[in-house]
């Protein structure tokens, strides 16, 4: 039951060429950057990633994007990443963005054995009817477009069709988690680390703060160790180390 593993670098040391990885974060809040610095030291590539974004500051996903680490990204936002943006208009990645809620509930439906669901968001669109670039040729035009998804009328409504999300490994980050595995996750790190956490069919969490099986209040456990496989311990520099990306001082 003990799933503590002494370094990040012994957690992700099976994390093979090609593995697809369900990464947590929200923007910079909750980003495994401990597991995500092990893997970029061993030098493997042509990674499937799923998160919410690819990382930002140099930070993050990021930092397995700008040495070129990464070949697909499934995610819902680019934001402020200029490599990402760079790298997908190029033709040097692919990229599947849809919507945010969508993201959210297909690797939660992923990690509850539900392999499809039916939602309204995107109907009318490119997200229902395909032709989404997911990649660019480099040139300007486009070299893979999405395929339309099938759409079905609920009560008069129409919904399409949306696959739950499985990935061989899952990176997350908590605030508190025991030897079992069992995670508190704090604020708006809360948005995707569980959801991502349980997609993953071997997920790795580091920890801010590891405590003895029973410190935790069962009442508390926002994600239970059930879907854990492995915890790392961060030492008190590595849970102190926040990046805020954007600085603002009051007078």
């Amino acid at each position: 039951m003990d799933k503590v593993v002494a370094t990040a670098e012994a957690a992700v040391a099976d994390v093979p060429d090609g593995a697809s990885l369900a990464v947590g974060g929200f923007g910079l809040s909750g980003v495994p950057n401990v597991l995500i610095e092990a893997l970029h030291a061993r030098g493997v590539g042509g990674l499937a990633v799923v998160s919410n974004n690819c990382g930002a500051m140099e930070s993050g996903l990021a930092v397995l994007l700008a040495a070129g680490r990464i070949a697909r990204v499934t995610g819902s936002y680019i934001g402020a990443n200029k490599e990402f943006a760079r790298q997908y208009l190029a033709g040097e990645l692919e990229v599947e963005l849809i919507p945010q809620g969508t993201l959210a509930e297909r690797l939660r439906a992923g990690g509850s054995g539900i392999p499809a669901f039916y939602t309204p968001a995107g109907v009318g669109t490119h997200v229902a009817e395909g032709g989404l670039p997911l990649r660019y040729d480099g040139a300007g035009g486009v070299a893979l477009s999405s395929p339309p998804k099938e759409v079905r009328a609920f009560d008069g409504i129409d919904h399409v069709l949306e696959r739950g999300i499985r990935t061989d490994f899952a990176l997350v980050r908590a605030a508190r988690g025991d030897r079992h595995g069992n995670l508190v996750f704090n604020r708006s790190t809360r948005n995707f680390n569980p959801l991502a956490a349980m997609a993953g069919r071997v997920t790795i969490a580091e920890v801010e703060e590891l405590v003895e099986p029973g410190a935790i209040d069962p009442d508390a456990v926002h994600l239970p160790g059930i879907f854990v496989q492995r915890v790392v311990g961060l030492t008190p520099e590595q849970a102190a180390d926040k990046r805020i990306e954007q600085r603002t001082v009051s007078s």
